[in-house]
């Protein structure tokens, strides 16, 4: 029987939830075990999990029993959503509700809950310097996990809120890498300005959270930003045309470019640059490269994410 200390960790298959679960499995050393929750167990990278030594769960966060079940025995929680699966931040919620109830429940001595700032507390419904989506919201994906502490807050669970930033790996997976343009130079699109975007590898924020685990008590009821650079786009272009050997150029275009764009998710993600740009020094404060690099020393910024990662993006 194990004496090690059971993560629970939710998303398991995903870019923070798969993070964490091989930091914790290539640890020989490490004091935890790691249950992976997943929707399909026979997925490669779940099968990939189980033979790294993880205990492989199906679970649902629509089914809240399944939940609890997965919760059952946990030391430890790692609790993510995913907001593009369903483009719902009413679903958000009720899935972040639902990991805090399951956790309650079983006594989890410690939560992570990966989550992002409420925007309306600096941009309210009433300014109309962006538009308000879906009736309630200015930054759904954001607004809907900031709105959802409370759950964690409210029934005194011990954890840990996990502030994250824009993935670096959107370039690779969710089409925001560089596009050839009309004269075949490459691009990158942005409605940043001059502002630093804070950034970060998505493995990078796995072994972060790993960190915080490692550090136990001392860091519950706190929150904890993290980024492994605050870079501007330009420098960023600068970098991408050395590590792809062809020049990249930044693209600078208003947020209300960017919302017109028609792919979904563009009005949100139009809004969520525009906050990026123009709240960038209360963004950048509130991600602490330094605590992020104490709690993985692996952390890396953008030259040396692209080292590794740069033949992975999509060039067209």
């Amino acid at each position: 029987m194990s004496q090690k200390k059971l993560i629970t960790i939710f998303g398991a298959t995903g870019a923070q939830g798969g993070g964490l679960a091989r930091a914790i499995l290539s640890d020989k050393n490490s004091e935890f075990s790691v249950r992976a929750v997943t929707r399909d167990p026979s997925s490669d990278k779940a099968k990939a999990l189980a033979a790294m030594g993880a205990e492989v769960v199906e679970a649902d966060l629509a089914h809240p029993e399944k939940v609890k079940k997965a919760m059952e025995g946990a030391w430890g929680a790692f609790c993510v959503t995913f907001f593009w699966a369903h483009f719902s931040p009413e679903q958000e919620a009720a899935e972040a509700k639902c990991m805090a109830d399951a956790a309650k429940a079983a006594g989890v001595r410690h939560v992570i809950w990966s989550t992002l700032e409420d925007t309306r507390l600096h941009v309210p419904l009433h300014d109309d310097r962006m538009p308000t989506l879906m009736e309630k919201y200015k930054v759904p994906h954001f607004d809907a996990k900031g709105e959802s502490n409370r759950f964690f807050k409210e029934e005194g669970i011990p954890t840990t809120f996990l502030l994250t930033s824009f993935y670096w790996d959107n370039m690779i997976y969710f089409g925001l890498g560089p596009k050839r343009g009309a004269d075949g130079v490459l691009a990158i699109t942005f409605p940043m300005g001059d502002s630093p975007l804070s950034g970060i590898g998505s493995g990078d924020i796995g072994k972060c959270a790993y960190g915080i685990f490692k550090k136990g008590e001392s860091l519950i009821g706190k929150t904890i930003g993290i980024a492994g650079e605050h870079i501007t786009c330009a420098e960023m272009a600068k970098s991408m045309t050395k590590a792809l050997g062809e020049e990249v150029r930044y693209n600078s275009i208003s947020p209300e470019t960017f919302r017109s764009f028609g792919f979904p998710g563009a009005e949100d993600l139009g809004n969520m640059f525009q906050y990026y740009q123009e709240f960038a020094k209360e963004f950048a404060d509130a991600r602490d490269i330094k605590m992020a690099k104490e709690l993985n020393p692996e952390l890396q910024d953008f030259d040396s994410w692209l080292a590794d990662n740069a033949k992975k993006i999509p060039l067209s």
